[in-house]
């Protein structure tokens, strides 16, 4: 098959990262793929997507020009001529069904949140018709597609984006002595909770009891002012902003813990990366993080909104920075085993051997 993936845009995080394992393994198959963005925005993902061979148009447009986006992708799709068109987040979905209608072409959709706005929801429920099958990306979005989009259990398939790496570099772990180092990464958007953060730490400076520790947070983006702010509103001298993180095995590597404090999430790959690197995440029970993470075993569960939540689960795993290194094991070995990359290649295989068959004639 000729497989046109379409995508919101190459911003670092989120659905562009997982792009060239999941292309990888599409053209392993002998289905060839290019990938059309609406979007460039900051573009971080797009080094790793060329990188991998990939073939790829960016558009340079904005994201409310709807009706100049969809003339472009029409005008990509036209000239591409594809068997398939992928899509992936609700913008990209919705112009490539229209797209894939009005060129009689079949639409394979991905599903990456279980936390969209009413408005989106009520626009993808409306045009589930129009996706021949959809593909989620973690257990909740699947719960979600079945039960918020009524996209019926034979026209649903899971497929979880994260492909474990079991060569990755492990932490080291806490020697007593060293401050005790907590990492995130996350855009700096407020739907991934930092604010919610600052205020648990603002809380813990009360605390005289706990161990040394600093928090860093790899990642970038407009809530930069808000949460240097609020750093400087509560003193919060062991809270690092570190901006964006090429390197996040590396970066994963030096940490002792991790913090995730989103509102809402599809699969976090963050926290997935976390307990690959042997570090028991605290996290927000959101998304697919309360079907990985076992609380008080391969890490802690907290609510989302929930400073003084947050901050006595940072407190418990502060006071016993020892048990750390061996939560982290845990959460390590679960990981390995639920996302192995052999689970990753047979989902996708089963998917492409189920889509092929509707499309059209492959070309001589």
């Amino acid at each position: 098959m000729r497989i046109a993936y379409v995508i919101n845009s190459v911003e670092g995080g989120g659905a562009a990262f997982p792009v060239p394992d999941i292309t990888r393994l599409m053209r392993d198959g002998g289905h060839e793929v290019a990938l059309f963005a609406l979007l460039r925005r900051d573009g971080r993902a797009l080094p790793a997507i060329t990188a991998s061979g990939l073939q790829a148009a960016v558009r340079a447009g904005s994201r409310q020009d709807h009706v100049a986006a969809l003339r472009w992708l029409d005008r990509q799709v036209a000239s591409w001529r594809p068997d398939l068109i992928w899509t992936s987040l609700t913008r990209a979905t919705v112009m490539g069904q229209m797209i894939g209608l009005k060129r009689r072409i079949p639409v394979v959709s991905w599903q990456h949140s279980a936390g969209l706005s009413p408005a989106n929801t009520g626009l993808l429920r409306a045009l589930r018709g129009l996706s021949r099958l959809w593909v989620a990306d973690s257990r909740c979005v699947l719960a979600f597609m079945h039960d918020r989009l009524a996209v019926p259990p034979s026209r649903a398939m899971l497929w979880p984006i994260f492909r474990a790496d079991p060569g990755c570099p492990v932490a080291r772990p806490w020697q007593a002595g060293e401050p005790v180092r907590i990492g995130s990464l996350g855009r700096l958007h407020p739907v991934k909770g930092y604010d919610h953060l600052c205020h648990a730490l603002a809380i813990l400076k009360a605390d005289t009891t706990l161990p040394p520790f600093e928090i860093t947070i790899a990642g970038e983006g407009a809530e930069r002012p808000h949460l240097e702010s609020l750093i400087r509103q509560y003193g919060l001298t062991n809270l690092h902003l570190a901006g964006f993180q090429d390197a996040v095995p590396p970066f994963l590597a030096t940490q002792h813990g991790y913090v995730q404090p989103s509102l809402h999430e599809g699969l976090c790959i963050g926290v997935h990366q976390a307990m690959q690197a042997g570090l028991a995440p605290i996290a927000s029970a959101v998304g697919e993080i309360p079907y990985t993470v076992q609380d008080g075993m391969s890490g802690w569960l907290v609510p989302p909104r929930d400073p003084p939540a947050l901050a006595a689960a940072l407190a418990r795993a502060l006071r016993r920075p020892d048990r750390l290194a061996s939560m982290g094991q845990a959460a390590r070995t679960q990981v390995l085993d639920r996302f192995a990359p052999e689970r990753f290649a047979a989902a996708g295989r089963a998917i492409l051997d189920r889509v092929q068959p509707a499309s059209r004639p492959t070309r001589s």
